[in-house]
């Protein structure tokens, strides 16, 4: 095919759709460029792939180039190039749990996070075993910030599991764990199975997260900017059609094919229509920020979401909070993102920082044309986190 190649690595995942329509509908070849599409089986081996060079870039949990830029993860530096989805994670438990958190008088709202966790806790009848993608994501993350705001230490007191999305669901059907935090759409595989039951969507403890990430080996993006960019455009194009409710049927059966997802169809829709089917009773719950991949500024890789990230992992690891946030402040490369979409119709923020978990409804903010607003992103908690107060 005509175009430069470049190979792209991708789990199977609804998030990594940016990745694979670029391809599939010529938005790649509109930059020049023709990606061939690597499906890795665990997040390990396609961080390994990206490190080694066997691939250009991939489609990326968020804290990955944050913890491989802190010695925790590759010795190898990443760039996160753009912001692939925010949101897209669901929170489910095995049920018998959720038969025990029932009885108890729990309705399963899909909203509530911070009753939704008191109800898990008071249910659990030993340590729980939370079963989560990779060690460094943003479902540990966002399990371990919810927990701990409810008084239940983690990842002190509870057990971490590692398990490859697509095998979640078999996880939990042979008893090695109680929940799991996981992308869709494997936990809607665990409700078809009838193994388990959906509990929140992680949009309900940080209502704006930045879950997957465009990422690279540093040295190739310097290295390769211009290509980088290319890059850039593609998968923002990708986003922003991704995010038209027309195109969520057109999307689901392109991400349903074997080289793909590998799923059903239909299964794939709940997720970008945000029309989840929350048990094996097929109860129905639905959420407009589900998944979101273009609007709000979605794809923009803020500063203050790395700060947050490098907060977390330096508290958890007993590090200097601060002096990580400043070692790792460039990783999400906003000054090459703006520099990409220059002269496109990107409306993209005048700030690359901002307080995170401030805003509870769509806001307008400073930009280019002066029409963007950001969605709502508070935290369950309602605690703020700001980048330039950390110590």
């Amino acid at each position: 095919m005509n175009g430069i190649d470049l190979n792209i690595g991708f789990m199977a995942l609804v998030d990594s759709a940016p990745v694979i329509v670029a391809q599939e509908l010529g938005f790649a070849k509109q930059e020049g460029l023709n990606l061939t599409l690597e499906k890795a089986p665990s997040w390990s081996t396609l961080r390994d792939m990206l490190a080694l060079g066997r691939i250009e870039a991939a489609h990326m949990l968020a804290p990955v180039p944050i913890a491989t830029s802190m010695g925790l993860s590759s010795g190898i530096k990443f760039d996160a190039l753009s912001v692939l989805s925010v949101n897209g994670t669901v929170i489910g438990v095995s049920t018998d749990l959720a038969q025990r958190m029932r009885d108890s008088g729990y309705t399963f709202d899909f909203t509530d996070a911070e009753n939704a966790g008191r109800a898990l806790i008071a249910a659990a009848t030993g340590k729980l075993r939370l079963g989560v993608p990779f060690p460094f994501s943003m479902h540990a993350e966002l399990l371990y910030y919810w927990l701990n705001a409810l008084g239940l230490p983690a990842p002190q007191s509870v057990e971490i599991h590692t398990v490859p999305p697509a095998l979640m669901a078999e996880a939990i059907a042979n008893g090695d764990i109680d929940a799991f935090c996981v992308g869709e759409p494997w936990g809607s595989i665990a409700v078809n199975n009838g193994v388990g039951e959906l509990l929140i969507p992680g949009a309900a403890i940080w209502g704006f997260a930045p879950e997957k990430v465009l990422a690279a080996r540093h040295d190739w993006v310097e290295s390769e900017p211009e290509l980088s960019k290319r890059l850039i455009r593609a998968v923002w194009r990708a986003g922003r059609w991704l995010d038209q409710p027309e195109n969520h049927m057109t999307a689901s059966e392109i991400l349903a094919r074997p080289q793909y997802v590998n799923v059903p169809a239909e299964v794939i829709d709940r997720a970008l229509s945000g029309q989840i089917v929350i048990n094996g009773r097929g109860e129905e719950r639905h959420r407009d920020d589900f998944v979101v991949f273009h609007r709000g500024a979605a794809g923009f890789p803020w500063a203050s979401q790395s700060a947050w990230i490098a907060s977390q992992l330096a508290s958890r690891l007993g590090l200097d909070r601060k002096t990580v946030g400043s070692s790792t402040r460039m990783i999400f490369r906003s000054d090459l993102y703006r520099a990409a979409l220059a002269g496109l119709a990107a409306d993209l923020p005048s700030a690359s920082s901002k307080v995170e978990g401030l805003l509870d409804s769509r806001t307008p903010v400073s930009s280019e044309s002066g029409k963007l607003y950001l969605e709502p992103g508070a935290f369950f908690d309602r605690r703020f986190f700001d980048p330039e107060t950390v110590d």
